[in-house]
């Protein structure tokens, strides 16, 4: 039971509160301050807080701090995962969940959060039920708002869906154009130490759906490889069942975007690591040190990696970094002392290289240690855990009854970095 919710922003603001049960006053988030002036991260929070009276269950997601007050025992992952779900549909609702954007709409969020917690209990959280509740945002009914000083955005009736066995979906759905897609999403999480072995790997994975299809369709899913697949949480419209026995993927979808699948590939399988790093970072006393570092393409089954940015965090001690790229763009902040390298695209023939000058405060100590890098990236069309999707057969009562019911199916599979560091 979720008593209240306060939104918190970097620098400390509460700058929104809800509160379903008993009205919790604000001061319960110094709490929540102290411990955040200790994590030397913003993530690093610790994701429960004891109060002498409540329990505070926090997330970081998008530079805002997501505090929920409970005042029982309560299992703290069922809050978490509650608390993602509501910033995954003020995504939904508002394309972004950022302070900006939840000010401009409080009306509608205050609305959502409503219609998600009853009396501090989930209630509404599929997305399609919501959106025939409350409906998004847009210019016209915004002006009407405005102009009336009434909110024209909640649905008069009950949502369909709600009466029925398949509470995800709503009843009465067609398209002139039917389609499914699927984004097989991996995140590969690793550290690599200094010279280029794999001390940890291990992979995040997410299936993604769009389905747009008319009428009550029966769906399933099969893998070419399903025992790749280790440690999975489904999406309520999955039949466990199913999964168990035949590894197969068997569903009634809810309408529009949602996500099927979580799964993790943990260390005890081989993880292909898609780059490499060549670095050469050292300090000398008295007249700073020197930077060099090359990135190239390992494993990657000839695909491009895309979107490749490194960041480095330098010590305190370090003034200024003088380098120069042979591609992209690099920045360094004097401030947090954070240099950044946005390398984009890889070629293999021309491996991209950045390289120069570290000069160091006068009279500090050369830094025992060298930063560590973060690399991000994306290669598109590519599974790295090597995961397929075998085939999607689909059926219906819209299919017996129309031949000319012939949807379209597209799978893509992306692979991306998750937490990926190189220690030099």
């Amino acid at each position: 039971m979720i008593h209240s919710l306060f939104v918190i922003n970097n620098t400390g603001d509460v700058f929104m509160e809800k509160h379903w049960k008993s009205v919790v006053n604000k001061s319960i988030c110094d709490y929540f301050f102290e411990a955040q002036s200790k994590a030397s991260n913003p993530e690093d929070v610790p994701p429960v807080i004891s109060t002498p009276h409540h329990y505070l269950i926090n997330i970081y997601r998008g530079s805002l701090y997501f505090v929920a007050v409970v005042t029982t025992e309560v299992p703290p992952l069922f809050v978490v995962e509650f608390l993602h779900r509501i910033c995954e549909t003020f995504e939904d609702y508002f394309s972004e969940c950022t302070e900006s954007v939840l000010k401009e709409n409080y009306v509608i969020v205050y609305e959502l959060l409503d219609e998600m917690l009853d009396n501090g209990f989930p209630l509404a959280v599929e997305s399609n039920v919501l959106k025939e509740l409350i409906k998004p945002p847009n210019f016209l009914r915004t002006i009407t708002d405005t102009v009336t000083g009434k909110s024209t955005s909640v649905g008069a009736t009950l949502p369909t869906g709600q009466l029925s066995n398949i509470p995800w979906r709503r009843t009465g759905v067609k398209y002139t154009n039917n389609e499914a897609y699927f984004d097989v999403i991996e995140e590969i999480d690793a550290i690599i130490d200094k010279s280029g072995s794999t001390v940890i790997a291990e992979i995040q994975g997410y299936i993604d759906c769009l389905i747009k299809l008319s009428g009550m369709p029966d769906l399933t899913l099969s893998f070419v490889n399903p025992r790749l697949l280790d440690d999975v949480s489904f999406h309520p419209c999955v039949r466990f069942k199913r999964w168990e026995s035949e590894k197969i993927l068997s569903f009634v979808p809810p309408d529009g975007h949602f996500r099927m699948m979580s799964y993790h590939i943990g260390a005890n399988n081989m993880v292909a690591i898609p780059l490499y790093l060549k670095h050469n970072i050292s300090y000398r006393e008295g007249s700073g040190g020197r930077f060099d570092v090359t990135i190239g393409p390992k494993q990657t089954m000839g695909k491009t990696i895309e979107n490749v940015v490194l960041e480095v965090p330098f010590p305190k001690s370090v003034l200024n970094v003088t380098l120069t790229a042979s591609q992209g763009k690099n920045s360094f902040d004097p401030v947090s002392k954070l240099m950044t390298w946005d390398v984009g695209k890889i070629d293999p023939g021309k491996l991209p290289n950045i390289k120069g000058s570290i000069t160091l405060q006068t009279g500090v100590p050369v830094p025992e240690s060298n930063p560590t890098i973060t690399v991000m990236f994306t290669i598109n069309t590519f599974a790295v855990s090597g995961l397929k999707v075998n085939r999607l057969d689909m059926y219906g009562e819209e299919l017996a009854r129309s031949w000319k019911y012939k949807p379209f199916k597209g799978v893509k599979y992306i692979t991306r970095a998750g937490k990926f560091q190189v220690r030099t």
